[in-house]
């Protein structure tokens, strides 16, 4: 695994969890840098009956280069701050989060 991991995630036994930090309502969904130790995402998606938590999860799988099945909300279903856990090779998801950051802050 890579020796040092963005502040958003954080190793959960064989797991990594992703912190983010959700903006639901945005004009479109992408990440918006760091803010507070989680990734920032505008979501294109209104925080009703869990659509949000939908677009979430669909959108970071896609991103991320996981199947849908391996990205789970395991905290914060109707916060903001929500925790992700997420199933897959630990170098390809800390590559993948480090290239959204990257181009997250390029795009502000």
């Amino acid at each position: 695994m890579a020796d040092e991991l963005p502040s958003c995630l954080t190793l959960h036994g064989e797991r990594l969890w992703l912190a983010v930090s959700v903006v639901p309502n945005a004009k479109r969904t992408g990440v918006d840098g760091l803010h507070d130790g989680a990734l920032r995402v505008r979501l294109a998606s209104p925080p009703v009956d869990g659509k949000a938590n939908d677009t979430l999860v669909a959108w970071l799988a896609a991103e991320l280069g996981l199947a849908r099945r391996h990205v789970t909300l395991v905290r914060g279903q109707t916060a903001r701050r929500k925790w992700l856990e997420l199933d897959g090779s630990a170098d390809d998801i800390v590559g993948a989060v480090t290239r959204l950051l990257t181009t997250g802050a390029a795009r502000a």
